[in-house]
């Protein structure tokens, strides 16, 4: 484990992450920060409570479009080598 410290917001937050997750750690806590950043510009007036629970939930909307796209790459893929082995099995069948 290895501790590091992230900003953001203009805090600095301590973590305790395995090494492997050092970098990618970081990159997360930028993303966020930058994120609840153009939240805090378009909505000045709002509590930092309402931008981060804006925040949170443009992220979290991403992250499902994200997922829904990959589900519907891998649902393409595996339609797509379906026809591959059908096509593979009719191929070894004339040749036999």
């Amino acid at each position: 484990m290895q501790s590091i410290k992230v900003t953001i917001l203009g805090k600095q937050i301590p973590l305790k992450v395995h090494d492997s997750e050092v970098e990618n750690t970081k990159k997360i806590a930028l993303y966020v920060d930058e994120k609840l950043r153009q939240y805090r510009n378009q909505l000045s007036n709002q509590p930092d409570s309402t931008i981060m629970i804006l925040a949170c939930l443009s992220i979290t909307e991403e992250l499902f479009e994200l997922r829904t796209q990959l589900n519907r790459t891998n649902n393409k893929e595996h339609n797509i080598m379906d026809e591959v082995n059908q096509e593979l099995s009719k191929l070894i069948k004339e040749i036999s």
